[in-house]
């Protein structure tokens, strides 16, 4: 708090320009959330400076989060890669030299090399740098092109996790003085569900049968193909019937994932929600018998806290970062065998007292993690950089 009064006594009113290029509604992911949750606070909570969002379409007013925000829209809309070089390399140049900007922040992974004022990004991950065949060849050429350069020309780089920050100075050679790591954290609105709203969602989605929850966009690092296979073997060896909601918006074909469906005996009991609003994905969460977070490669894994803080027992590939976010709160499991996945779905549903012992343990690991910590901790930052 010391330093908030510091900061605020001695730095004059600043222009701050933040890339808000992925707040879309009703099309939020991983990234828009990130973007979301901290914009929000850090705008609220420093009513001195002014700042500046840049859309690359008409925004939604709920994106705004103050009436004194400044609003640019700058085209053209950049979902391409040949459009983000020059939504970034060219109109973000401009835009920080006609506004007088003294900062530029990307939520990212993308920004501008060309920017000569203080700037950051966020760097979420580098699964494009080690699963290059996930993406179409595209952005992937892309993303392994630009993202070392936006990494070394960025003022400042933040990422979520130390696992992400390692891989980052070691695979991209980045001076780790100039990677930070802020964790992420979960909405408030994620909370334990009473027991009529739990069998009221049950209704709704699986006519009163319990299931098993997948929150993700589908790419194929989230590991839908081994989930199948894993609730499929799954199904076989139980008695009791289960299902599996896959919640999620699909980016690009995955002939895989279509396979393992089809070629699966229960699949009647695998059920594709489909992107959800917020309010809708809490009552999800907040219902099923676990959540299933099997990717094999993660840069921290929100879902996790999310359920955690729904009182969902959560069944985890102990991979990548996603150790270091759940400590010793999920039941782990090796994301490349169906089989030891199947095996984490019997380990729960078979014992009673090992769920309760998830949820106890959840409780006390999403504690840890908090967007309002998150955000005061990036403020911090940033104000470093202007001093």
């Amino acid at each position: 708090m010391c330093g908030h009064f510091f900061y605020t006594l001695f730095l004059k009113s600043m222009k701050l320009l933040l890339d808000a290029r992925l707040l879309l509604p009703g099309k939020l992911d991983g990234i828009g959330w990130y973007t979301f949750e901290l914009y929000r606070r850090i705008i609220a909570a420093h009513p001195e400076h002014e700042f500046h969002l840049v859309f690359d379409r008409k925004p939604d007013s709920q994106f705004f989060f103050s009436d004194k925000t400044v609003i640019h829209v700058v085209g053209p809309p950049a979902r391409h890669p040949w459009l983000f070089y020059l939504w970034y390399e060219w109109q973000i140049p401009r835009l920080v030299k006609r506004i007088s900007a003294d900062f530029f922040f990307s939520p990212g992974p993308l920004t501008s090399t060309r920017l000569r004022i203080p700037n950051a990004v966020t760097l979420h991950d580098l699964n494009f740098v080690h699963f290059p065949q996930d993406l179409p060849s595209s952005i992937s050429y892309y993303l392994n092109k630009w993202t070392p350069r936006f990494a070394h020309a960025a003022t400042r780089v933040y990422t979520v996790s130390q696992f992400s920050k390692d891989d980052m100075v070691q695979t991209l050679g980045i001076d780790p003085s100039r990677v930070e790591v802020i964790h992420n954290g979960a909405s408030a609105v994620f909370k334990p569900a009473e027991a009529e709203d739990i069998r009221n969602i049950r209704d709704k989605y699986t006519q009163g049968i319990p299931y098993f929850v997948f929150v993700s966009s589908i790419h194929p690092r989230k590991n839908l193909v081994r989930l199948l296979q894993a609730f499929e073997q799954f199904r076989h060896e139980c008695e009791q019937p289960y299902r599996l909601l896959v919640v999620g918006e699909r980016f690009w074909q995955n002939s895989a994932l279509d396979s393992a469906w089809r070629e699966m005996k229960h699949r009647e009991d695998v059920l594709f929600a489909g992107a959800m609003e917020q309010q809708e994905l809490v009552r999800v969460i907040s219902a099923a018998t676990a959540l299933t977070y099997v990717s094999y490669f993660e840069g921290f894994g929100i879902p996790l806290i999310e359920a955690f803080q729904a009182g969902v027992p959560v069944i985890a590939a102990k991979a990548t970062a996603l150790p270091e976010v759940g400590g010793d709160a999920p039941i782990w499991v090796n994301p490349m065998s169906s089989s030891d996945i199947a095996r984490g779905m019997h380990e729960l549903v078979r014992d009673p007292k090992v769920a309760e012992a998830c949820i106890q343990r959840g409780f006390e690991r999403a504690a840890m993690f908090s967007w309002d910590n998150a955000a005061e901790n990036m403020w911090d930052s940033w104000m470093k950089l202007l001093t």
